[in-house]
């Protein structure tokens, strides 16, 4: 018997068009002022609208903090608490990607009455302390799983990124409204579908913590993923498929919150921080070579994976027969929903691989859950094969 502790969001709530009931949701939580976290672009796109008024009509004040940016920093963070304490929230909503609620988890901690605590204080893992905010999440976009996950990244310098890792940060209630995600461009359809994928593959390969119900996630996970994401990248109007989207992803953040990400993730970091390359994509640019690199380590649990992923398209063989065909098929998937897939096509200059190969090793609370061991020079390799 295979010891394990398994921690998730306690309420989830999957319907479409429930995020106009989001007032009424806040008010049962006890909640009579609400920050709700966002970015610009939602506002934009006028996805408030059907949502504010729910506020109105329970009598329940709301304001908005629509400042949070893509890889937001410490001072955004610190913007959003101050605008919280100013309004005295009872409650935070992150209402966005994963960039609004990882914003809004830290909120919830840093802007409550009793908090002692800087975020400096919180870096790492398990160094943040209760009490917090209520906290609900509405993601708009079917990728990053924060709804159901301990974890908020902060961009600390020009460069760098800090992981903030604690239960503490484990939302209340997750609310997936797939109509929230109709109007979503193909590209960030695609870019946060294969960052799902990415989240899910690392949860089942992961050495740590490793455990049936993350394994049952992962991979009903990568079933609703890989079956609906080509239709919600080519008809962004189908609800059905957006819903699908919407659910894998979060169980795909189920799983990676309990059995950890790994070296996908460790080369991604770097991409986006000295290139501002969106999350999404920067796993995809090296998905396939981390595969590979990880195969003879891993090849038994690709294999696993490879009928649920590539359904009517796999064919049976050995281990090794059976992942180089997902790789390729993963890699087919990626030109398919019209993604770059080379680090060049990106505008990295072949001769900053050497820089990012040393910024990944920095990531070693990832690079300690794969499969793999990877040294610097095997970083490089990555890269290189990826540019």
């Amino acid at each position: 018997m295979q010891a394990f502790t398994f921690s998730t969001t306690r309420t989830i709530i999957n319907e479409p068009g429930s995020a106009r009931q989001l007032g009424a949701l806040c008010q049962q939580q006890g909640a009579s002022a609400v920050l709700l976290v966002t970015d610009a672009g939602i506002v934009q796109a006028g996805l408030l609208e059907q949502v504010l008024p729910s506020f109105d009509a329970v009598g329940v004040k709301v304001e908005v903090f629509d400042a949070v940016e893509p890889d937001p920093s410490d001072s955004t963070v610190m913007q959003a608490v101050a605008a919280a304490q100013a309004l005295q929230a009872e409650l935070v909503v992150g209402f966005g990607g994963g960039s609004s609620m990882d914003v809004a988890k830290l909120v919830a901690i840093l802007s409550h009455p009793q908090c002692t605590q800087s975020l400096a204080d919180m870096y790492g893992v398990g160094n943040t302390k209760e009490p917090r905010l209520p906290l609900l999440q509405v993601p708009t976009t079917a990728g990053t799983g924060s709804e159901v996950t301990p974890i908020a990244i902060v961009t600390t310098g020009e460069t760098t990124k800090a992981g903030v890792v604690s239960p503490v940060l484990q939302p209340d209630i997750a609310l997936l409204d797939a109509e929230l995600t109709i109007g979503l461009p193909p590209h960030v359809t695609a870019t946060t579908g294969i960052d799902a994928m990415v989240h899910a593959i690392e949860a089942y390969t992961s050495v740590h913590r490793k455990n049936p119900l993350s394994d049952m996630l992962a991979r009903e996970a990568l079933r609703l993923l890989a079956r609906n994401i080509l239709t919600a990248v080519r008809i962004g109007s189908d609800v059905e498929a957006r819903s699908n989207m919407l659910l894998g992803a979060l169980l795909a953040g189920q799983a990676f919150a309990n059995a950890p990400v790994a070296a996908v993730h460790a080369l991604a970091y770097p991409l986006g921080g000295h290139f501002h390359i969106p999350h999404g994509l920067s796993n995809s640019l090296v998905l396939p070579h981390v595969m590979r690199f990880n195969a003879p380590s891993a090849k038994s649990l690709y294999a696993e994976l490879a009928p649920i992923i590539m359904a009517e398209q796999f064919v049976a063989g050995s281990d090794e027969d059976v992942t180089d065909r997902l790789i390729t098929w993963i890699e087919t998937l990626i030109q398919k929903v019209s993604l770059p897939n080379r680090l060049r096509d990106c505008k990295v200059p072949e001769d900053f691989i050497g820089t990012l190969a040393s910024d990944a090793m920095q990531q070693q609370r990832l690079l300690v859950n794969n499969p793999r061991e990877v040294t610097e020079p095997d970083a490089l390799a990555i890269y290189q094969a990826a540019w």
